[in-house]
């Protein structure tokens, strides 16, 4: 079945069409959707696609806006369509070898900056930096800080290599092939720790929605069965030596992990001051704490 019913041919019709096409599909935010899509294939902004909507569209068009809207009826993510996503200001590049970034990972990234004064000149690491949204944002937030972004993944360091040049922050932001702290042995301490790390149970799919399950990467969502804490045991393992005294934690975490990360970070004998944050819609969110001394 076509992704639009071929009869209408104006971008007001079309538009509408899709937008009914993906509702009954179940899609999220269908009508959010199509918007975008429809702006990145004819290239319009928002405004524009409102005032055109009586243009009619060429058969090109009309191919390419159909086959966007096909992917999407599948539960492909936007940004997957799209290529790209904005973060915190910052239109990144996103691929299947990334996580999408999130409104909420945006709070953590603002969490963050409250660590850091204007003129911070601070270390900075990023565990799991995936397309590299949270530490390039910091980095163009903070303009003397430096950031050492990690990631186990070869595929994902590539995204965000791109996304480094693209703002322009490469003097500031080094990328680092590992997992965790194994490839900083021997690195100086950091003044402040941020991660979005890996959260989601595998026993329980359910809090994540069928294109995060279906389309972003795995190695980036997923703990091992039964551990929701794993990675926050993990990071936790390194700060004695890799957070210098008085530095800062500023982690991410979400439904069914919050509690067992929370308590992982109150067991860490260097660590003081540990608290658990709610995002804009009341969810615990953000972990926030500080090494002694």
């Amino acid at each position: 079945m076509s992704a639009v019913d071929p009869t209408p041919t104006t971008l007001g019709a079309v538009q509408a069409a899709s937008i009914a096409w993906l509702e009954r599909r179940g899609v999220d935010a269908p009508r959010r959707s199509v918007e975008l899509l429809i702006q990145h294939a004819l290239g319009l902004d928002r405004l524009h696609v409102y005032l055109q909507h009586d243009r009619p569209l060429t058969p090109s068009e009309l191919a390419t806006l159909r086959e966007l809207v096909r992917r999407r009826g599948a539960h492909e993510p936007v940004a997957h369509l799209l290529g790209a996503w904005e973060f915190f200001g910052l239109e990144l590049e996103v691929t299947a070898s990334v996580l999408v970034p999130r409104p909420e990972t945006e709070e953590v990234v603002a969490r963050a900056l409250a660590e850091l004064p204007a003129d911070s000149e601070a270390r900075i690491v990023d565990l799991g930096t995936g397309s590299g949204a949270i530490a390039i944002a910091l980095a163009v937030e903070r303009p003397g800080v430096s950031v050492v972004a990690v990631d186990v993944s070869a595929d994902a360091l590539a995204v965000a290599a791109r996304n480094v040049e693209r703002h322009r922050v490469g003097a500031r932001v080094r990328l680092v092939e590992g997992s965790w702290w194994e490839p900083l042995r021997g690195a100086e301490p950091f003044d402040l720790v941020v991660s979005n790390p890996p959260y989601v149970d595998p026993a329980r799919p359910e809090l994540c929605a069928d294109d995060v399950r279906r389309y972003e990467p795995g190695l980036a969502l997923w703990t091992p069965p039964g551990q929701p804490a794993a990675a926050y045991e993990a990071i936790a393992a390194g700060l004695d030596v890799m957070l210098r005294p008085g530095g800062a934690v500023v982690l991410e975490t979400g439904i069914g992990a919050a509690a067992a990360a929370r308590a992982v970070l109150e067991r860490c004998a260097v660590l003081t001051d540990v608290d658990l944050l709610d995002d804009l819609a009341r969810r615990p969110r953000i972990l926030v704490a500080r090494r002694r001394g």
